[in-house]
């Protein structure tokens, strides 16, 4: 089985971020989104992926993942020229997919549950498709699944009143079949094909789709909030401390933190959960927790909590707590004078703050 994922999407909800990288290269405790979607995948079995990929960003995607092999994959690079949909990214990836059936994994979606047995499932019975559901408090945001008998029997993209609590969360099992259902849909009113529309298309012909609610925890990670709210997840998952850095004497470490080599924490309070990357300066400071630290940060008389600090990053004098922020790579924020009691940024790329 071959898998696909799909990060050819602008990410204009995380600009300014996004300006500068995709948004499924963006990191969450300290990895980039894509690699937990591709650990997914190959828990799952599938190991030789295509990634659909935007003009704009493909030479990011390729630096940063090359040809997959060290991970243990085969990565090819489709690159979808115009953003026409999640149907049309499957469509044009036809070539690379061929009669196989595949995943398809939408790549700024995390899913943290292991879904071996519904591959195995689906490739031993005669079903068309897959579809994985969580049930959500608000589904209008959402494609939504009707099922009878654990068989889907209608879709519907973001209705206003929706018939069931169920949500797509943008992980599928098909096989070619689907490539009909997409030659027979028309765009929908935002010019796009939809995937739903083609769901709805086998489910009206007659072919079987089924569905698998996951139990574990999602999240779409289309938004700043979003991001950090993975990144408290992810972190809470930390079950070792790991510390291969320099502490001197007077810091004090607290619950579960990890230090990578070539940091130097120094007259600090660090309170985990928290991850600190490679080559950071962290001096009379403290990192609250679900704070994830990158690569080559520095933190000088400040404070941080709930938050991420992209690499190269440098955080000096502040007077007020930082929390809940991104900060993006190569930021640097300095205080001049006084500030209100709170602080928080959403600053892009190379940005540069003196307050």
């Amino acid at each position: 089985m071959k898998g696909l994922v799909l990060c050819a999407g602008k990410g204009t909800r995380l600009r300014p971020l996004t300006y500068t990288t995709a948004k499924h290269l963006i990191p969450v405790a300290n990895k980039p989104i894509i690699l937990y979607t591709l650990e997914f995948m190959k828990k799952a079995g599938v190991n030789e992926i295509g990634i659909v990929v935007s003009p704009e960003n493909e030479n990011l995607f390729r630096e940063t993942l090359k040809d997959g092999s060290h991970l243990n994959m085969k990565i090819e690079y489709i690159v979808q020229p115009q953003p026409k949909g999640i149907a049309h990214a499957v469509y044009i990836a036809r070539n690379f997919l061929k009669d196989e059936p595949f995943l398809l994994v939408l790549g700024d979606n995390l899913v943290f549950e292991d879904i071996s047995s519904v591959v195995s499932l689906f490739e031993s019975e005669c079903v068309d498709s897959y579809i994985l559901l969580a049930r959500v408090k608000d589904p209008r945001a959402y494609g939504v699944a009707i099922l009878e008998n654990g068989r889907i029997v209608h879709v519907e993209e973001k209705p206003k009143e929706p018939k069931s609590d169920l949500a797509i969360v943008g992980v599928y099992l098909f096989r070619s079949g689907v490539f009909e259902a997409i030659e027979n849909i028309k765009p929908s009113w935002r010019g796009e094909l939809e995937i739903t529309d083609a769901i709805g298309y086998l489910i009206q012909k007659g072919y079987t789709v089924k569905a698998h609610i996951i139990q574990g925890w999602w999240k779409d990670t289309g938004k700043p909030e979003d991001l950090l709210e993975a990144n408290r997840r992810i972190l809470d998952a930390i079950r070792e401390d790991e510390c291969f850095g320099k502490i001197d004497e007077t810091t004090v470490i607290q619950g579960r933190v990890r230090i990578s080599r070539g940091s130097i924490v120094a007259n600090s309070l660090i309170r985990g959960p928290v991850v600190i990357g490679e080559n950071c300066k962290i001096m009379n400071s403290y990192v609250g927790p679900y704070t994830s630290i990158g690569n080559e940060v520095i933190l000088e008389n400040c404070e941080v909590e709930n938050s991420i600090l992209m690499d190269e990053s440098k955080l000096s004098n502040l007077s007020s707590r930082i929390d809940s922020s991104l900060i993006g790579k190569g930021v640097k924020i300095s205080q001049n004078g006084k500030l209100p009691k709170a602080m928080k940024f959403i600053v892009g790329d190379l940005s540069s703050l003196e307050l």
